[in-house]
């Protein structure tokens, strides 16, 4: 795992000093070494910092190129069937001067062009410079697990792992996009292409993009989830999926330094580690918990970590945990409001002392159609409130499993298009969009069954954009490289042509994975609830630190948000939508 960056001139040439400050804003990305290459009419630079994995030497220093230094790449990632790949690629000739697995994406470049992404296993950003035809592709993996941004005005492109090393030259004006900012209330973060900053963009997931001699951009999408209907033996199907994990988790621990795993004792993890174990290495796993909490899943974690024998560490967190926040906004650049942000970096932290490399259970509940929303009702309603809807005529939160209903499930403190009108300064509400629900349409597909239609919104929209960049920031922060085998394209295909009855109930939770799972687990862990990686809600309702942070506010002194409307939230204890009221004022602290 690594921080990347390159710079395209279309005239002049490029500072060497200045492109390798930008490079090295992205040191805890790959603190163990750095490379750079400019061509030879010094205005294409390309920059790596490196966090090794796959051959510690010298000969795994980046950019890398072929033969004859034709082709320059610069990744962030993994490709986990690189060992299948250069085999292939050694039959047809190819001469490899490392053992990373990096190496082998230039030679499949030469094989088969833009075409060898589809046969690329992993979680990957790069950027490749073709000499001969002039040309520079950028390109992310299937899910996005990977981040990459850039800047283009027509003249210069300038790409990175984060938008800092971009933001690091001078020149590039810090210039908000206001619909952005719009559209972080609305989601919680800033959907892809976009940025919070005005002519700075994201690749989407899936996607690559061209940039030729001509300095014109094309941008393609190379794969779509293939989406199907089947029913299959019940049997046999959970022989395959169990075979399928096996074998993502197999591809996941390669590495020449050890990997360890995350454990929250829910079903994903746990499986996560149950797979691992089945290797026969001891490994770590880590957990965090909150103080005085009953359901604290270090708990949890430490009942699974007895059972498959890992070395298992527990760090519990207090009120004065968010206090790390003011640190966070450095990593998240292009800012999130998800409440998990500060256990998921506390996490990563832990890990981090002991580890380069963990498992962990993202794409589970997308896969297995496992969050509350996927329900009948968009979250949990007990018998009691059953009956008192019936008898009273009280309003529940049925799903219809359509756009509106997902926005509700997403909101976590919901701004639609009047609530930003009052919330903005008149002179910004232009930039409120007519359709807060925008993102979730272009997505959503009413054709397929329910829950399907909600777990393809899940993976493009709520996971693609949200939970993988959480993710990716809280981990390289600690200069942690986080790897997720249920995100393993074999078995996300495998569950996406089926039709949802073979891997969702409404009474139970993840059935495949309680089948895979019952003979190997405490009972405490197969009749747990479902429960997301939060802290208890007192965590989030510390309305004294709310005013703490807004009482001299930047959004307000600046005339972007209104006080008035502030102070509603406050009489309200309206704990979600200040959430990201203070989440944004702090981003404006780091970056404006």
């Amino acid at each position: 795992m690594c921080g990347i960056t390159g710079w395209w001139n279309k005239g002049e040439a490029i500072d060497r000093d200045l492109f390798c400050r930008m490079r090295d804003t992205l040191t805890h990305r790959g603190p163990d070494g750095a490379g750079e290459y400019f061509s030879e009419t010094r205005n294409l630079a390309l920059g790596h910092r490196r966090l090794s994995f796959i051959d510690l030497s010298e000969n795994g220093k980046q950019p890398l190129c072929n033969e004859d230094a034709t082709i320059w790449l610069t990744i962030n990632g993994e490709i986990y069937n690189y060992i299948e790949l250069r085999q292939l690629l050694l039959e047809k000739k190819h001469v490899f001067r490392s053992g990373t697995d990096s190496e082998v994406i230039i030679h499949a470049y030469e094989e088969w062009g833009i075409d060898m992404l589809n046969r690329l296993e992993g979680m990957f950003a790069f950027g490749l410079w073709d000499e001969n035809r002039k040309k520079l592709i950028l390109a992310r993996d299937r899910m996005g697990i990977k981040p990459l941004y850039y800047y283009f005005d027509g003249s210069q492109l300038i790409f990175a792992s984060e938008i800092k090393a971009i933001i690091k030259n001078p020149e590039i004006a810090r210039d908000i996009n206001y619909q952005s900012l719009c559209e972080y209330f609305i989601y919680r973060y800033i959907p892809s292409p976009n940025t919070i900053f005005r002519n700075i963009y994201k690749i989407e997931p899936a996607h690559y993009t061209v940039l030729d001699d001509q300095f014109q951009l094309l941008d393609t999408e190379y794969y779509r989830l293939p989406l199907q209907n089947n029913v299959e033996n019940p049997a046999a199907l959970l022989a395959e999926v169990d075979a399928l994990l096996r074998k993502s988790v197999n591809y996941h621990v390669r590495s020449d330094v050890p990997v360890g795993s995350f454990l929250s004792g829910g079903y994903d993890s746990t499986a996560m580690v149950k797979y691992f174990a089945e290797t026969g290495n001891g490994f770590n796993t880590f957990s965090i918990g909150f103080k005085g909490w009953n359901r604290s899943e270090h708990q949890y974690a430490a009942m699974v970590a007895d059972k498959m024998k890992t070395r298992h560490r527990s760090l519990l967190l207090d009120a004065s945990s968010l206090n790390i926040l003011d640190d966070l906004m450095y990593y998240y650049d292009d800012p999130i409001a998800d409440i998990s942000i500060i256990p998921t970096y506390f996490v990563s932290y832990l890990a981090s002392q002991h580890n380069k490399a963990v498992l962990s259970g993202e794409g589970a509940d997308e896969l297995f159609a496992g969050y509350t929303w996927h329900h009948q009702y968009l979250w949990p309603v007990n018998k009691t409130q059953l009956r008192g809807a019936r008898k009273w005529g009280w309003e529940l939160p049925v799903n219809n499993f359509d756009v509106e209903s997902y926005a509700k499930a997403m909101a976590m403190g919901e701004f639609g298009f009047n609530e930003l009108k009052l919330l903005l300064n008149e002179g910004l509400q232009q930039y409120i969009p007519e359709d807060t629900r925008a993102f979730y349409r272009k997505f959503f597909d009413g054709s397929v069954p329910v829950p399907k239609r909600f777990q393809l919104l899940d993976i493009k929209c709520f996971m693609g954009e949200l939970v993988l960049n959480k993710v990716d920031r809280a981990s390289m922060a600690n200069s942690l490289e986080v790897r997720v085998p249920f995100l393993f394209s074999e078995l996300f295909e495998k569950l996406l042509a089926l039709n949802p009855s073979q891997y969702f109930d409404e009474k139970k939770q993840k059935p495949l994975l309680h089948e895979l799972l019952k003979k190997h687990v405490p009972k405490a862990i197969l009749n747990r609830e479902k429960q997301g990686f939060t802290g208890p809600d007192e965590y989030y309702m510390n309305f004294d630190w709310y005013r703490k942070v807004l009482a001299s506010s930047r959004l307000i002194d600046g005339g972007i948000i209104n006080r008035q409307t502030v102070d509603r939230y406050f009489l309200e204890h309206d704990h979600w939508r200040l959430w990201k009221l203070v989440v944004i004022e702090k981003w404006f602290q780091k970056w404006m």
